[in-house]
Formats: C-alpha cells, sequence, structure tokens
C-alpha cells in the first residue's frame, strides 16, 4: 500500500491510499456474495445470482460502497499507525477511484491532537487556598443529629415563636381575586426554615392556637408567575396547631436506641471522624485546583477552531437538556444570562477551558502510563449504581450500549487519577483564606 500525508490547517491531515487490484476485487467479490444473500432476483435462489445480475439489480455504486467498507477500514488504521497520527476524530473518506482490475485510490481526512510542550509537573512547590475550619463545626453537628431526633409537642400555654411548627389554614388574595394555588388546609410550616414568600412566616410568630388574622406580603420581582410579581398580597390565617421540638438528652441509651453506636462517645469520634474526611477533601480538592492552574497558565496550547466548535455543540446540547430536565424555560434561561451573544461567548470561553485540560489531562496520562484498569470501571460502576439506587448489572444494561457513556466513564476514571497523581508528586502549603 502506498500513503501519502498532505498536512491542512487546524492540525487536518489527509491521507491518500493507493490498495493493490488483487485487494479490492477480492473485497468487490465479497460484497457481491453479500448483496446477493440478501435480495430477491427473479430465476434465481438467494445468492445464487451471477455477477452481471447483482450488479444490474443493485448498481455498481452500492458493491463498490460494500467494498470499500471491507477493506478501506484495516488500510486507514494501518496508515494511522505507520505515521503515529494521534487523531481525535474518526477518518472521513472525501474521495476515491475504484474500478475492478486496478488499484484503488482514496482519500481520508482526519483531525489530530493539537502538539504542545508540557511545562515540569512534578516536584512543584504550591501554595493551596482553603477556608478556614469552622470552629463550631462539631457543635453544628451533634445539634444537627439531635434536631433530627426531636420528637413535637403540642403547645396549649403561649404564642408560637419563631423555633416552631405551625398547622394553619390560609386563603391568599391578590387584588382582589384568589390566588390560584394560595390556599391550603391544616398546612404544616417550619416557622424557623420557611421557604415561603419573605415576610410570611415572620408574621406566624406571636400568635396563639385558635387566633385568626390577616398577613399582608409583597410578591418579589422574580416570582415564577408573571400576574403576582411584585403585587401585594393578603393572606388570611387560622391557627389549628403550634408545636414545638423537644430535643431528646444526649445519653448512651438514647444513641444505642437511635443509631448503630454503642455510647455517646463512639457517636463523637464518628460525627469528628467525619469532619475531618470532609477537611481532608476540601484540602485535596485545593491541591487539585493549584497544581492544575498552575500547570495550564504555564501550557501554550493553539486549539484548533474545529474542536472548539465541536465543545460549544455540546455544552449548548448538555444545557439544554439539563433545563429540559428540570421543566424549565431554554428561552428565559438564555435570557437569565444576558442575551445569546453573553451566552455563546461564556460557552466559547468553557470550551477553550475544557478543552485545554482535556488536553493537558491526557497527556500526563500518556507520558506516566496512567490507564483505566478493569477494577476502576468496577469501582466506578458500583458507585454510580448506588446513586441511581439500581445495581450494576442494571446500570450496564441500561447503558452500557452508549458509546459516550463508555468513553465518558474512561475519561473520568482517567481524570481522576491523573489528578490524584500530580496532588501526590507535588507539595503544597494551605493558605487559610476568608471570603471577602
Amino acid at each position: 500500500m502506498e500513503t501519502i500525508l498532505k498536512n491542512e490547517k487546524d492540525n487536518i491531515v489527509e491521507i491518500t491510499m493507493t490498495i493493490p487490484a488483487k485487494e479490492a476485487e477480492s473485497a468487490y467479490d465479497m460484497a457481491i456474495g453479500r448483496i446477493g444473500q440478501h435480495i430477491n432476483v427473479n430465476g434465481f435462489r438467494k445468492g445464487k445470482a451471477p455477477k452481471s445480475v447483482v450488479e444490474r439489480h443493485v448498481g455498481v455504486d452500492r458493491i463498490q460502497q460494500e467494498a470499500l467498507e471491507i477493506f478501506l477500514p484495516k488500510y486507514i488504521n494501518q496508515a494511522i499507525y505507520d505515521n503515529k497520527l494521534d487523531i481525535i476524530t474518526q477518518p472521513a473518506l472525501t474521495n476515491y477511484s475504484f474500478e475492478y482490475g486496478k488499484d484503488v485510490q482514496a482519500t481520508f481526512v482526519v483531525e489530530t491532537r493539537p502538539e504542545f510542550t508540557m511545562p515540569n509537573y512534578k516536584g512543584l512547590s504550591l501554595k493551596a487556598e482553603i477556608a478556614p475550619a469552622d470552629d463550631k463545626a462539631f457543635d453544628k453537628a451533634l445539634e444537627g443529629f439531635l434536631n433530627q431526633h426531636a420528637s413535637l409537642e403540642l403547645v396549649l400555654d403561649r404564642p408560637s415563636n419563631d423555633k416552631d411548627i405551625m398547622v394553619f389554614d390560609f386563603e391568599g388574595t391578590c387584588n382582589g381575586e384568589k390566588i390560584q394555588g394560595g390556599s391550603a388546609k391544616d398546612y404544616a410550616l417550619d416557622l424557623g426554615n420557611s421557604n415561603f414568600i419573605p415576610g410570611f412566616a415572620e408574621q406566624l410568630v406571636g400568635h396563639n392556637i385558635k387566633d385568626e388574622f390577616n398577613i399582608e406580603v409583597i410578591f418579589p420581582e422574580e416570582y415564577h408567575d408573571e400576574k403576582l410579581k411584585g403585587q401585594p398580597a393578603t393572606f388570611a390565617i387560622k391557627v389549628k396547631e403550634i408545636k414545638q421540638r423537644v430535643i431528646p438528652e444526649l445519653t448512651d441509651d438514647f444513641v444505642k436506641k437511635s443509631t448503630r453506636f454503642a455510647s455517646v462517645d463512639d457517636l463523637k469520634a464518628d460525627i469528628q471522624n467525619f469532619i475531618d474526611s470532609q477537611r481532608e477533601s476540601l484540602k485535596k480538592s485545593a491541591a487539585e485546583n493549584s497544581v492544575f492552574k498552575s500547570i495550564s497558565d504555564s501550557t501554550k496550547i493553539d486549539i484548533p477552531q474545529t474542536m472548539i466548535e465541536r465543545e460549544i455543540s455540546a455544552i449548548i446540547n448538555e444545557n439544554r437538556q439539563r433545563i429540559a430536565y428540570q421543566n424549565g424555560n431554554w428561552d428565559k434561561f438564555i435570557e437569565a444570562q444576558g442575551g445569546e451573544a453573553a451566552y455563546k461567548s461564556g460557552v466559547e470561553n468553557e470550551a477553550k477551558v475544557r478543552i485545554k485540560n482535556s488536553l493537558i489531562i491526557d497527556k500526563i496520562a500518556k507520558e506516566e502510563k496512567i490507564t483505566v484498569e478493569q477494577a476502576d470501571f468496577s469501582n466506578r460502576l458500583s458507585q454510580l449504581s448506588a446513586a441511581y439506587g439500581i445495581t450494576p448489572d442494571q446500570l450496564v444494561k441500561q447503558f452500557g450500549q452508549d458509546p459516550n457513556f463508555l468513553s465518558g466513564l474512561s475519561q473520568q476514571i482517567i481524570n481522576d487519577k491523573v489528578r490524584n497523581f500530580l496532588v501526590e508528586n507535588n507539595k503544597f502549603e494551605y493558605v487559610e483564606i476568608t471570603s471577602k
């Protein structure tokens, strides 16, 4: 096989191959046999029609296409291997000359990975910025645990406060009309953790059981219902019950009954271990971000526009799917981004960052011989299946036939391994910063 390579702009390589006539003839005859097995020709059993009859029946072009699919993959793969091409797109056939009994000429184009020089990425001494540790984290976690196990008791002898749960009826009106979906019976609201309109829960504080009264609120300007945006509204309230949380006493007996731990000390040790592990995860993430930013800032890559355009399309499709999954409106999403021009500009910047990061990760993985092992796949599938609430086998059955799922999973594993490698092979000074 004779191969001619021609470098075009934007990392496009044109490959022209000459395939010996004997190979092409063999593939053509094989294609005749394949096609003949699936067509009906009067006077002949399937697969028994002569070559000339099959050619007249389906046309020479179709037979040539079938023949090309038989022998071209082997030759194009060989050309890529022999010329050490690091391709990032599937080869695209742009032209061919196929005449039975003669050598076949075929021309492909492929896009290759941009070449760039990696800076030093091992043995660096870097600073990693991290938020200060929360001195009250343990107390907050323990308080949260006790609140989760609190019981509710009816309040009969005092007005409501902002820590109570109130059960009430309400009916809302705006501009003299009832608000659609603005009424309910026996509604229970945590007065200290309300997601109602601002000012609603606050006005329920200080009232007793059986009280009936009105509260006045103003709907936020960003409210989802156009008719109610910024509008004043009145809600008629009737208090049914007031309940208070009763925090349990933290004793060994309570811990044994409520948890898998045998004592208060065991519970406290587990809470502290969780806080410590969160802190370590935060430090690891800060180290990853620090080293990756340092490498990226020191790396210059000329990214072809074709790669950028593909990544832009991928990001837009991802966002469209996410908005649709959340039952959102795409036009409103674009409006919230400052319009289509601003959105596309942001997407283009994101695309360049994603491509650059991906190229750096792939290059480090190649140089350090970081690969995906079967155990890596098994572990990641177990994590994903737990998140989806299904077994790993069910996950594979549902997504395993999607090549994008498998390639995406492999890329995630490589990303994690490279990031771990960078953290393990560099030194970090953790600097606590406070948000401004």
